[in-house]
């Protein structure tokens, strides 16, 4: 996507932090901003597990969140019907299980057979308890309740190749050896038939349970990628990347576990959660585009060694965890003591300021289609998760639930790269608690970030107006389109950025139509401040 700045040097503005809007949609108090499509200029074509979250043994995810036997709504198998409904609306399409930090410490095992011969399990992850009520079988089984692509992971932490091949066998092979017949004696007689498979998680972090240096981890990840696709060739394979961009080894693992690995996966992993460390609304609105220059940066990287082994082979993107994620990470939630099981923990609280700037990492995503392939949310209920519930009681969605199902129901066909004339402002992105690792300033941010997806039938424009007090004009070039018409147009805003839903207002914060939407030699859209907006237009058929 190219950026420009609509000011002329030396006039560029600077925006300032607010906690609530003065709304204006007088035409003096309004920003003029200019997008270029062409339907022959592609960025690339959306992969379908693009849409992904994840699911984690992490506080309230799994026990109390997904699966609760007991619950007035719950399956016969414990899954809570209101949270499958909800997350059919949402449409995720792949779920990264079971961790996260979890899966570093974990026995596949424990989680199969009947139930009242498993362990119960110190989680030393998050130092809490493991029922292990809930394993490999239940979560493949709700997948399928809720039509989604199971992704495992396998525990490289602890553990190494010989227990990663096995647990492909339980779940993939048809019948006839050992592991195989035991999950068909467990019950389940037809192979999961798991295709996307993690080689461990974060094992660069020195919180993580066995965390390695890059050689150390590249040479494991090679040899359990080679007795699993052994075991199943058909299976997709993703070693694990930086877990974050400020890592001291970002870039240096990179490459060391690639070439390592680089003949044996098809992904490499990538996770941001993005962090209102300064508590400077305009410099958290751009935090996206650190996403957009993470991924060209890892791609860079992988691309290089290929080249260096003088392989056409392109490693692709999995960005298997992002997220906005920072009030809980401060805070004394991250553990509770006295082993509980599924503590209530990392529960963040989404406000409309935080739907914004998950709103850009969804763009972000977007206009990265061509290399990022796989992507998972972190994570799906409960901790940190779009989705909230009460033991027992209801269920409702948060702030960010609604850029996601914008995202994942109508982001699905062609990137088209969008060219953009906005007004900027200067941001730094920082933690001023003297973290000098997260410093990064961000010369002319566009107050504009758009996405722009062909689906043959239809047009649609993701469009975030990071400006705190001004609306936005926006003038849309639509070329190679033909006739437009409007199908839906909606915008999601609030006067406080603050605000926030709650299971006594679940709907504070939610969609409604944006008016004023025209069409008529191209596009002409005004987007209010501080605002998350969704055009999808009918397109006729390529002239």
């Amino acid at each position: 996507m190219i950026r420009r700045s609509a000011h002329e040097p030396g006039t560029r503005k600077t925006s300032r932090p607010h906690d609530r809007l003065n709304h204006s949609n007088g035409a003096t108090d309004m920003k003029q901003m200019k997008v270029r499509l062409n339907r022959d200029n592609a960025i690339g074509d959306t992969d379908p597990r693009l849409f992904g979250a994840f699911v984690e043994h992490l506080g309230r995810c799994v026990y109390g969140g997904l699966f609760e036997p007991g619950h007035p709504t719950a399956t016969p198998q414990g899954f809570r019907g209101d949270v499958l409904a909800l997350v059919r609306e949402l449409a995720p399409t792949i779920m990264r299980y079971p961790g996260g930090n979890f899966v570093s410490g974990y026995n596949w095992e424990d989680g199969v057979g009947p139930v009242e011969k498993r362990p119960v399990r110190m989680d030393l992850a998050w130092l809490s308890r493991d029922p292990n009520t809930f394993g490999t079988n239940e979560f493949v089984d709700w997948c399928r309740l809720a039509n989604i692509e199971p992704m495992l992971a396998v525990n490289l932490g602890t553990r190494g190749p010989d227990d990663a091949r096995r647990m492909v066998e339980y779940c993939n092979h048809p019948s006839g050896t050992e592991l195989s017949d035991l999950r068909r004696s467990h019950g389940w007689d037809d192979p999961h038939e798991v295709r996307f498979w993690c080689l461990g998680n974060e094992m660069d972090g020195p919180w993580q349970m066995g965390s390695k240096t890059a050689t150390e981890y590249g040479r494991i990840a090679t040899e359990a990628a080679k007795v699993m696709r052994l075991t199943d060739p058909r299976i997709v394979l993703a070693a694990a990347g930086s877990s974050g961009r400020n890592m001291p080894t970002f870039g240096q693992w990179e490459e060391e576990v690639l070439d390592h690995t680089f003949d044996h996966v098809e992904f490499i992993s990538l996770h941001t959660y993005l962090n209102d460390y300064a508590g400077d609304t305009p410099a958290f609105l751009a935090s996206p585009d650190l996403m957009d220059g993470f991924i060209e940066e890892v791609v860079a990287i992988v691309d290089a060694v290929a080249t260096r082994k003088g392989s056409s082979k392109r490693v692709m993107l999995s960005f298997d965890e992002w997220n906005v994620w920072y009030r809980t990470r401060r805070g004394a939630t991250r553990t509770l003591p006295g082993w509980p099981v599924a503590p209530p923990i990392l529960e963040e609280v989404y406000t409309m300021k935080d739907a914004l700037a998950f709103g850009g990492a969804c763009i972000s995503l977007l206009n990265h289609a061509d290399r990022v392939r796989t992507a998972c949310l972190a994570q799906l209920v409960n901790a940190i998760a779009p989705i909230m519930t009460e033991t027992g009681g209801r269920a409702w969605r948060q702030t960010i639930f609604h850029p996601f199902a914008d995202f994942s129901n109508l982001g699905r066909g062609t990137v088209l790269a969008a060219e953009v004339d906005s007004p900027t402002y200067d941001a730094t992105y920082f933690d001023p608690r003297g973290a000098t690792a997260l410093h990064f300033p961000m010369p002319e941010v566009p107050y504009l970030k758009v996405a722009a997806v062909d689906a043959g039938a239809t047009l649609t424009l993701f469009l975030l107006n990071r400006s705190l007090d001004e609306d936005a004009s926006v003038e849309i070039d639509t070329g190679g389109f033909g006739s437009l018409s409007v199908v839906r147009a909606t915008t999601l805003r609030d006067d406080d950025l603050e605000a926030a839903n709650t299971k006594d207002a679940p709907d504070r914060i939610a969609p409604v139509p944006l008016d004023g939407v025209e069409v008529s030699g191209g596009v002409r859209v005004t987007l209010p401040p501080a605002s998350w907006n969704v055009v999808q237009l009918r397109a006729t058929r390529r002239q």
